[in-house]
């Protein structure tokens, strides 16, 4: 059995596709099985690991709404222990019918279910909305990765993010966990990055992930190509400090227990 991390915020550009894509490959390189879902209907998880949609016949969509098992819908990619769960627009239409579904909230747990045992890590990249898709992740999910950026607005997301958690946990899913908080697109030259990143840690404390991404501008053409930074440029800053937040990641989940599964082989 795998850890599986939802990757989420409410706000939009945050680096919260750019996260799950190369946390996930950062993993992988590790020699993890690691199996990415894409759960955003916007499909950029797919198209930033050589899915676009012209690609894509399966999908998550597909998945929930049972017209086939999550098995037959999940692609290879570059790296060897690295897999996608790709998804299109298609996806808006499952959170349409799921609306009136007996535990509507449990789908796509369901669909974990049957595949979570090849996988060390699972994760999950959530649409930038509160809506029932993330729902769904947040009640599969064991932990949550929290990309933002330092600035002023995006302590009040936080803050509705983590009541949303609670509130799963309180309904759905008494243990899942935050298991970091990272700070994307980050410049520590400017004093408001610094304040705002102090004034996160004093509520979350060790839940900040000590790592922080900087702007970068490879990182940012990564997913024109099809690829995860690691691939696209070996040697940029994006690809070093990706493969520092999947340490500390890695590190903090196997403190707090060790993950359900084994590091691949």
């Amino acid at each position: 059995m795998s850890r599986i991390v939802a990757v989420a915020n409410q706000k939009g550009g945050v680096g919260k596709t750019t996260t799950s894509i190369n946390l996930a490959a950062s993993i992988a390189s590790r020699n993890y099985r690691v199996l990415l879902v894409d759960f955003d209907p916007q499909g950029n998880a797919s198209s930033g690991v050589g899915y676009p949609r012209d690609k894509v016949e399966l999908t998550v969509y597909d998945a929930l709404v049972g017209e086939c098992p999550l098995e037959e819908v999940i692609r290879p990619t570059d790296i060897p222990t690295m897999f996608l769960a790709p998804a299109t627009t298609d996806l808006v239409g499952a959170e349409i019918e799921l609306i009136g579904a007996e535990r509507r909230e449990r789908f796509l747990a369901d669909a974990l279910a049957s595949v979570e045992s090849q996988y060390d890590y699972i994760v999950i990249d959530c649409p930038p909305s509160l809506g029932l898709l993330t729902l769904n992740a947040l009640v599969a999910a064991d932990g949550v990765i929290v990309p933002m950026q330092a600035e002023y607005f995006a302590l009040e997301g936080l803050s509705a993010l983590t009541d949303t958690i609670e509130k799963v946990k309180a309904a759905y899913n008494p243990d899942l966990t935050i298991d970091g908080v990272i700070f994307t697109m980050f410049d520590g030259r400017m004093n408001l990055a610094n304040q705002v990143r102090a004034e996160v840690a004093k509520h979350f404390g060790d839940k900040v992930l000590d790592t922080t991404v900087p702007r970068n501008v490879r990182l940012s053409e990564a997913p024109s190509h099809g690829k995860p930074v690691m691939l696209y440029d070996a040697r940029c800053p994006g690809t070093k400090t990706y493969l520092a937040v999947a340490d500390e990641f890695i590190e903090r989940t196997l403190s707090q227990a060790a993950p359900k599964g084994q590091p691949a082989a």
